[in-house]
């Protein structure tokens, strides 16, 4: 895989979870207050480690042909964290 297509599953995959997590901020919105908080909080990881995700994306993008390959351990880490705290998030608003 060369950096373009790597970039672009990742873009890919975030889209995937912004449209997730739009439909989960809703949810918030109409929850009950003892529910809201839990929500928030949720909300609140997951924008953190999209934040993190993001930022690693942008290096990617930006680095040489050559670095893309190393730096691809950190992105990968990033999206692995992304990954787990979507899929924590998710276990949430599922149940509730």
């Amino acid at each position: 895989m060369n950096k373009d297509e790597y970039v672009e599953k990742l873009k890919s995959q975030l889209d995937q979870w912004n449209a997730e997590t739009s439909r989960w901020e809703e949810k918030a919105r109409v929850a009950t207050t003892e529910m809201k908080a839990e929500y928030e909080k949720q909300l609140a990881t997951l924008a953190a480690r999209r934040e993190e995700a993001m930022y690693q994306m942008k290096l990617l993008q930006g680095a040489s042909t050559e670095a893309w390959k190393d730096m691809m351990q950190g992105a990968d880490a990033a999206w692995g964290q992304m990954q787990d705290a979507f899929t924590k998030a998710r276990s949430h608003f599922e149940r509730k």
